[in-house]
């Protein structure tokens, strides 16, 4: 079975709207997707996030808090209200490429002991594309790199030393284990994410790269208004947890294990070009 889609939902819209028609463009008829409106004040969520229920051939749910909870409490509640299943929060700001669910599903398939997957992104951090550790602009044929990625021979699904939040798998025996978002400690929001994938590889579990697998991300749209962005006290409290996390992050970024993929991913997109159409995918 498929695991359930996570939509958290703060406002934003425009970007909403985009993600829920890419959502009906690349998801399969079995399945399910969860839509947490965390009290978002915008009159017009609502009726949007109803019309697509309706248009999806697929199983949708839709929730939306009494009050609002913050990224960190809207999240708890919905692994709370999916127990039994895996998870794959994806951002509203994101814009799904096909094939995307069923990569990550793939990928975690392949060993049991991956707690999150997450894959390639524009705007992903330590797993942006083309471009390491730097946000990138929304390129103009999405489904080109998806398409690229997805022909990836032998996926190397390589260790990360955490996963990324925009659009990341996590698995339920994992949640299980460790439980879930820490609200006591990271609030609203960031950092929460950081502090699940170093609690799981803690007890064993993998965090990974689905090189098979591209989903836009705009970035800083979907949950900024309300304080869910980076540093700060909460990066501070990550830290003071995890004393080893930044020399980790930092000793990653500069051996940069994930050049090859880059290389190899950028390549197939350059083959698979029509030599009619030499345009930059990245502009």
């Amino acid at each position: 079975m498929l695991p359930i889609v996570v939509v958290p939902i703060f406002g934003a819209s425009d970007v909403l709207d985009a993600c829920l028609a890419s959502l009906l463009r690349t998801l399969p008829q079995d399945a399910r997707v969860l839509l947490c409106d965390d009290a978002s004040p915008q009159p017009e969520i609502a009726p949007m996030l109803h019309a697509f229920a309706r248009q999806a051939a697929f199983e949708v749910h839709i929730e939306r808090r009494a009050v609002n909870l913050g990224f960190i409490g809207n999240v708890n509640r919905a692994f709370a209200r999916t127990a039994g299943s895996d998870v794959v929060l994806l951002n509203s700001d994101t814009i799904a490429t096909p094939g995307w669910l069923q990569a990550l599903v793939a990928c975690a398939e392949t060993d049991p002991r991956v707690a999150t997957a997450t894959p390639w992104s524009n705007n992903a951090e330590i797993c942006s594309f083309p471009d390491f550790c730097r946000a990138g602009p929304v390129p103009d044929d999405a489904d080109a790199i998806a398409r690229a990625a997805a022909d990836e021979d032998a996926p190397a699904y390589p260790d990360l030393p955490t996963g990324v939040g925009f659009c990341m798998y996590v698995r339920r025996a994992a949640l299980d284990r460790v439980g879930d978002f820490d609200a006591a400690t990271f609030g609203r929001g960031y950092g929460e994410e950081n502090d699940f994938c170093l609690r799981v590889a803690a007890h064993g579990w993998r965090n990974v790269l689905c090189d098979t697998a591209y989903v836009v991300h705009r970035g800083g749209a979907s949950f900024g208004s309300e304080g869910h962005r980076p540093g700060g006290e909460n990066l501070a409290r990550l830290t003071a947890r995890y004393p080893e996390y930044n020399r980790l992050v930092a000793e990653f970024i500069l051996r940069d294990p994930l050049k090859p993929l880059r290389d190899r991913l950028a390549a197939r997109i350059d083959a698979q070009r029509p030599q009619s159409a030499q345009r930059d995918l990245f502009a």
